[in-house]
């Protein structure tokens, strides 16, 4: 199968270690074998014991009592210290020829948009012969009116186009929503250009209307960002995550995507569950 490798980002609160913890349970109930590793300097505990820890090498804690970073600062600093001393990742992760590794990123967006940090580390999988795949995740109960839309889609193609990986964006937190906010997130996983241009022409200033028009036009026009709802209670929906990314770093030859379902489903009981 060769070595596969999940990058986990997102802003922080998106669901990063409720998904890692979520595909790795899923993977064990299939008989997969997929390894943690930890590259938030700051995180506490854990579902899963990873495989490989930041923290062995350097930790915001650290940081910040000995240099006097504040919680930004210090985050930077050990990723860029990580960086710096790349050859503990090279020897933590080992000479394994069929590793599957999903890394827990920090949640600070910077890293995703504008920081080499991350790009540094995708080179250094690559040159250790990764197949990786990012994994962008934004929290559906955010993803509520089209400015929050807006914001959410510029970011997570911001780092898109800085990573330039196979890239899964993932709507997290479905089974949180209430079922009208249900209802209403449909328009946002194939959004209708019009419908998103009237929704947010009519919250908004004459002012605004113009940069309204361009957003969409961007987002319309690069046709790149589109996401995925995940709904941790529903095994169907955790698959459906995990056999995208398997399709996008080609994780077996016989393994396909299954299709996303279009509309929030009738259960028996007449309750809605996507």
């Amino acid at each position: 199968m060769g070595r596969i490798c999940q990058l986990v980002m997102g802003p922080a609160g998106s669901g990063k270690s409720t998904y890692c913890s979520t595909i790795i349970t899923h993977a064990q109930t299939t008989k997969r074998t997929i390894h943690l590793v930890n590259l938030d300097p700051a995180a506490d505990k854990f579902e899963y014991q990873p495989a490989v820890d930041i923290r062995d090498l350097i930790s915001v804690d650290d940081v910040q009592e000995e240099l006097g970073y504040g919680p930004n600062g210090a985050m930077i600093y050990c990723l860029e210290y990580l960086i710096q001393n790349i050859d503990f990742l090279e020897e933590e992760l080992g000479n394994q020829e069929d590793d599957y590794l999903l890394l827990d990123l920090p949640g600070q967006i910077e890293l995703y948009t504008a920081h080499p940090i991350i790009p540094s580390l995708v080179s250094t999988l690559h040159r250790l012969d990764y197949r990786v795949c990012g994994v962008y995740l934004l929290d559906s109960t955010f993803i509520d009116s089209p400015p929050k839309f807006f914001s959410g889609v510029l970011s997570a193609m911001s780092a898109m186009v800085q990573l330039e990986i196979p890239h899964i964006n993932v709507l997290s937190k479905v089974d949180l929503l209430p079922p009208q906010a249900k209802k209403s997130l449909d328009k946002y996983l194939n959004p209708d250009r019009e419908l998103l241009v009237g929704d947010i022409t009519a919250t908004t200033r004459p002012k605004f209307h113009a940069l309204n028009e361009a957003l969409v036009q961007l987002i319309e026009e690069y046709n790149m960002v589109s996401f995925i709802p995940m709904n941790i209670q529903d095994e169907d929906s955790i698959e459906l995550v995990l056999s995208c990314v398997d399709n996008a770093v080609q994780y077996g030859e016989d393994l396909e995507p299954k299709e996303p379902v279009d509309e929030w489903e009738q259960e028996e009981d007449g309750s809605e569950e996507y």
